[in-house]
């Protein structure tokens, strides 16, 4: 699955900023192409630009890239940023927005009428790449260009890390009817791009948060009572909410009793938590007597045994590894010398 466009470019110096993570008043402080390739891929643009902000004010909260400054200052420069392993790319418009965003993170002296870095990604969000490909160009201002570096390959080489891990999940269950989706098991402030990842490895997305969806785990059940009192407590609840009655109820079971007694109070989304293949074929052959019925398998979950799991006819394998303990994907900027 590709996302966004091969060939976009962007370029960065122009747009104003905000320093410290505090939003400017007006516009999204990015550069009409960044914010075109933001939107293509299906990214929520305030949570990009707060993310960046956060990550840059690490970076420069004790002041400016005084390295940078001292040996490169006035000189101009072209990088790629490169592949070192084999696995899917994603986060290309996020490297994009770091330029962008950037700015007022330099000293005056690196501010100027035009654009300091023309950024153009080479290949599209959701491809596959191999060791030497080019998949990011930067041209401009070497202080900028070495001032966004880290921050940059931070954030593609994490996202491109859960982009490779869910495509080798989604290619052992190919063709058995199931999908990969990941969990709420997500870093703080990253959710939003974790889960873009996701959808960039062919993986696809659980609820984002704890209200666009309803989930009855364990804990609820004991303190409802029961799975059924549990159901139609939320159900009753649910009416109250932005979606109404149409709030997605998914119900954990970890029994075929209680995937019996879930389907019985009228739930339609069940996840089977931890139940070994034979016993989950015998709770699917339970759950297809009802019409409608998804099932999402969960708990100890391995690619070793994802396609045996995929193959007992669930519809969904949760997968919360996939944003919590993926490796990141080998990257680096390399330099091909003057702009």
């Amino acid at each position: 699955m590709t996302i966004g466009a091969t060939g976009v470019t962007g370029t960065t110096g122009q747009a104003t900023g905000a320093r410290n993570g505090t939003p400017a008043a007006g516009p999204a402080p990015l550069a009409p192409a960044t914010l075109r390739a933001l939107e293509g891929a299906g990214l929520d643009v305030a949570d990009v630009i707060r993310a960046v902000w956060s990550a840059l004010d690490e970076d420069f909260r004790y002041g400016p890239d005084v390295t940078s400054a001292a040996t490169v200052a006035g000189r101009t420069v072209s990088a790629d940023m490169v592949v070192r392993e084999a696995g899917v790319v994603a986060g290309l418009p996020v490297a994009q927005a770091v330029f962008d965003l950037l700015t007022d993170y330099l000293g005056e002296g690196t501010k100027t009428a035009g654009p300091l870095v023309t950024v153009t990604a080479l290949v599209a969000d959701g491809t596959a790449v191999a060791p030497g490909d080019a998949v990011l160009r930067v041209s401009g201002d070497a202080v900028a260009v070495l001032g966004a570096e880290r921050t940059m390959l931070n954030f593609v080489t994490h996202l491109s890390g859960i982009a490779s891990a869910t495509r080798r999940w989604a290619d052992v269950v190919a063709g058995t009817g199931a999908v990969v989706r990941d969990t709420r098991k997500t870093l703080p402030g990253l959710r939003s791009l974790q889960k873009y990842a996701v959808r960039c490895g062919g993986g696809e997305n659980h609820r984002m948060g704890l209200g666009d969806a309803a989930l009855v785990k364990d804990n609820h059940v004991a303190a409802a009572g029961g799975i059924a009192a549990a159901v139609r407590a939320v159900r009753a609840a649910a009416r109250s909410t932005p979606t109404g009655a149409g709030l997605v109820i998914e119900v954990e079971c970890d029994s075929v009793d209680q995937v019996r007694e879930a389907l019985d109070v009228g739930a339609r989304f069940i996840l089977l938590d931890n139940m070994p293949v034979p016993v989950l074929r015998e709770a699917v052959a339970a759950a297809r007597a009802y019409d409608g019925v998804r099932l999402e398998a969960s708990g100890g979950l391995k690619l070793a045994n994802a396609r045996d799991v995929a193959a007992t006819g669930v519809d969904y394998l949760s997968v919360g590894g996939l944003t919590h303990s993926s490796d990141a994907l080998d990257l680096g900027l390399d330099y091909r010398g003057a702009a």
